[in-house]
């Protein structure tokens, strides 16, 4: 005798979703788990990932068919999730589609075109900053732009892809007419680390949490009294260290050929943050802001540039 799960045109009782999964990272977990699925259950992922919206509504005969595996691929695809059955798979998927899930996920393959990995880089990479912006604490990030709106001087920690984020910050805040230092030498971190004092305003970034470098130099600097802020991924050893932690929870995906979405998502609050102390420190900054970038502009352009010369006049 099928199970309810099994039946392909008879109505299925409601189930309760019985996975650890969430909704809104359902298929950022199919998408991670696409690697250790058996070549048959990967073509009811690219079932899952293309059409979520029709999936939610078909039977496992349906989805099966469309797939060109058997119904009970299909069972096994759920269970390899997590799920007891396709009914609690599927009432999971409508539940993470209810809270914006874009319709495609980031499962790229060798076999996709140029317009497909446009499109699957773009849906991933909106669908995770969405998130995160979701999940994000505000009053972490007013703090933060309180603390650094009166800095006196501002040292960013990062190492690795953070480091960069860490660099883009050094420039934003540059024109603040604030010191601002961002090594890269993770040797040079912890020197400018340990000559930091209470006039220091820390940024350490970090994704995981637990880089050794950044965490040694949060440890030095806070020894000296300076005040941290932490830009991480989760609650870790990092944020415990810091004053205020900004966590930026993204659905990261280990898969190859996706992009690093964190380092989009510390960018992206890198920018909140100048942005708000911008705002923070109001209109004759602002002002001052505006010369200085049409200044920039003529810069850039060579406008009235003088080309240099030989001694003789000739350039």
């Amino acid at each position: 005798m099928k199970s309810a799960d099994q039946t392909t045109g008879e109505a299925q009782q409601p189930a309760e979703p019985d996975s650890e999964i969430g909704p809104s990272a359902l298929l950022d977990a199919v998408s991670k788990s696409f690697g250790r699925l058996r070549e048959s259950e990967q073509k009811v992922a690219r079932v899952v990932g293309a059409a979520p919206d029709w999936v939610i509504h078909a039977t496992v005969a349906d989805v099966a068919r469309r797939a060109g595996v058997s119904e009970p691929t299909v069972m096994r695809f759920c269970t390899a999730l997590g799920f007891s059955g396709f009914r609690s798979f599927q009432l999971l998927l409508a539940q993470g589609l209810a809270l914006g899930i874009p319709a495609t996920q980031s499962v790229i393959t060798s076999a996709d075109s140029v317009a497909q990995i446009v499109s699957k880089v773009f849906d991933y990479s909106v669908t995770s900053l969405d998130h995160a912006r979701r999940v994000m604490r505000l009053e972490a990030i007013e703090a933060a732009v309180s603390a650094l709106s009166s800095a006196h001087e501002i040292l960013f920690l990062g190492l690795g892809t953070s480091g960069v984020v860490a660099q883009d910050a050094q420039q934003r805040f540059f024109l603040f007419d604030v010191p601002c230092s961002a090594p890269m030498d993770a040797h040079l971190q912890f020197m400018a680390a340990s000559l930091a004092g209470p006039d220091t305003q820390v940024v350490a970034i970090s994704h995981t949490g637990r880089t050794l470098g950044v965490l040694d130099s949060v440890k030095a600097a806070r020894a000296n009294g300076a005040k941290i802020i932490a830009i991480t991924g989760s609650e870790s050893r990092l944020s415990e260290l810091a004053d205020i932690a900004i966590i930026v929870e993204t659905l990261e995906n280990t898969d190859f050929y996706t992009p690093t979405i964190s380092r989009l998502a510390h960018l992206v609050v890198i920018d909140i943050l100048a942005t708000a102390v911008a705002v923070h420190h109001g209109p004759d900054k602002i002002e001052k802001l505006r010369r200085m970038k049409a200044q920039l502009a003529v810069f850039a352009r060579g406008d009235g540039h003088t080309p240099p010369t030989d001694g003789s006049g000739q350039a």
